[in-house]
């Protein structure tokens, strides 16, 4: 028996599943929708998640890009698009493929 904490997390998955219907998403933007989808959960754990993904290969970083805005914490915001890493292993989660078909078709004005 191995020690230590299991490698698999229901939360990781549920990221992978919603990257795989985006096919990219930046931190925030996958939060959001996760939060609306899944049980509640905080912005720092999806983060930690999208961390963990990156280092098993789950994840991997597309780009990163600095966007100018009248911030908070300054004039400009520094957004990271993730993608899947070659180690993704999405189920294709029908919850997660309804809410974005609604979203865009809303979004679309249908």
């Amino acid at each position: 028996m191995t020690q230590g904490r299991p490698i698999h997390s229901q939360i990781r998955q549920n990221v992978i599943e919603i990257i795989y219907f985006l096919k990219k998403g930046c931190g925030y933007e996958i939060y959001k929708i996760y939060r609306d989808i899944f049980p509640k959960i905080t912005m720092r754990s999806i983060y930690y998640h999208l961390k963990k993904g990156l280092s098993l290969e789950e994840f991997k970083v597309e780009k990163i890009q600095v966007e100018k805005g009248d911030y908070s914490w300054g004039s400009s915001a520094e957004k990271v698009y993730y993608t899947l890493g070659k180690k993704a292993k999405p189920r294709i989660d029908e919850r997660v493929k309804k809410y974005l078909e609604n979203k865009r078709c809303n979004k679309n004005g249908k």
